[in-house]
């Protein structure tokens, strides 16, 4: 039985790393995918137990093959399919980011009032 050969942006793909093929080819294009300090191509095929550093618009990954994944799976079955080796510390930068710019409140006297300070502005003027 002949092994199974998976292209690199494939597998990239498929533990939903990018959320297309083509994105993933353009990454590696672009260098933004290396295995030990150089940059790959998307035709490359994938082996267990390569480690890859993998660079995306929010942050950075660092992975490390454990099994070879031919389709797109659900997220909870596709993180069986490497191990995540990322630093520590761009973790933590990625957790401090999405919690200091995502909150989903409006910074204070910034913008447009809220509704319920629209109606205390409205209830002011109406008293003078």
């Amino acid at each position: 039985m002949e092994k199974e050969k998976l292209r690199l942006d494939k597998y990239l793909w498929a533990i939903r790393i990018f959320k297309t093929r083509s994105i993933a080819a353009v990454a590696c294009d672009k260098g933004r995918i290396k295995m030990n300090g150089e940059a790959v191509k998307a035709s490359r095929i994938v082996k267990i137990d390569d480690v890859y550093e993998i660079k995306t618009e929010e942050k950075r990954w660092v992975i490390k093959v454990k099994g070879l994944l031919p389709k797109r799976v659900q997220y909870k079955e596709a993180i069986e399919f490497y191990e995540d080796l990322t630093p520590p510390e761009e973790k933590e930068r990625i957790a401090f980011q999405a919690a200091s710019f995502y909150s989903g409140k409006r910074l204070s006297k910034i913008g447009r009032p809220t509704k319920k300070e629209r109606r205390d502005l409205d209830d002011f003027t109406e008293n003078i």
